[in-house]
């Protein structure tokens, strides 16, 4: 699989769901990959990328952003409070927002800094006790103490139990989306993009399949 691979897909699944040719975004997920795979990929064009860890992105991204104009970060996985200043700096968007004391901690230095990336708060659809996000039940208070501490919220997240039909979990973040009016649905991964584009999907996270398995990190 290639980049030029994955991005044929998701123009596929565009066109055979009647989305507006585009209107997907492809993050490669870079996370645990080395440097000189990033830059090939950075090499071909892409600008959009994803990382787990805001250690490890702050190690990467901030020289890929000296000499590769236009990088669009986004943090895709959970966001500790206390690495919530440093998320801010690096990134452009947060995909991990999950509960009240990160969703303060983010409004404080938004107010301080006078900037905020954009945000999407994750939504743990399989109600998994191992897993973050909040509960679909509550997501509708969430995003509302979200609007009101003015943070830029853009969609929802996702990621459905691996035992389970994706579907189901797509159309039920579609479903809590709509009735939040929020447009940005992050949800669908290497194995099931397409089923995500065909239920609103607005961002794809596509890891392994773009730049080859992950590199163990040594120990």
């Amino acid at each position: 699989m290639s980049l030029q691979d994955i991005t044929a897909r998701i123009a596929k699944a565009e066109k055979s769901s009647g989305r507006v040719q585009g209107s997907v975004r492809l993050i490669a997920v870079s996370k645990v990959q080395p440097n000189d795979r990033v830059a090939a990929v950075l090499d071909q064009g892409h600008r959009c990328f994803g990382e787990n860890r805001v250690q490890e992105a702050a190690s990467k991204w901030p020289d890929f952003k000296q000499r590769y104009s236009g990088v669009d970060l986004h943090l895709i996985g959970p966001l500790q409070t206390n690495k919530a200043r440093q998320a801010m700096d690096l990134c452009d968007a947060i995909h991990s927002v999950d509960r009240p004391k990160l969703a303060n901690t983010l409004a404080r230095l938004a107010q301080e800094k006078g900037s905020c990336p954009d945000l999407f708060i994750q939504v743990n659809t399989g109600e998994e006790d191992q897993k973050a996000g909040v509960l679909p039940a509550e997501a509708d208070g969430f995003v509302a103490e979200c609007r009101g501490l003015d943070l830029p919220v853009r969609g929802l997240m996702c990621i459905p139990p691996v035992s389970e039909e994706p579907a189901l979990h797509f159309a039920l973040l579609a479903k809590i989306a709509a009735r939040n009016g929020l447009d940005g649905l992050s949800m669908g991964m290497s194995s099931d993009f397409e089923t995500a584009i065909a239920l609103g999907a607005t961002h794809v996270r596509v890891g392994s399949a773009i730049f080859g398995a992950r590199v163990k990190p040594a120990e």
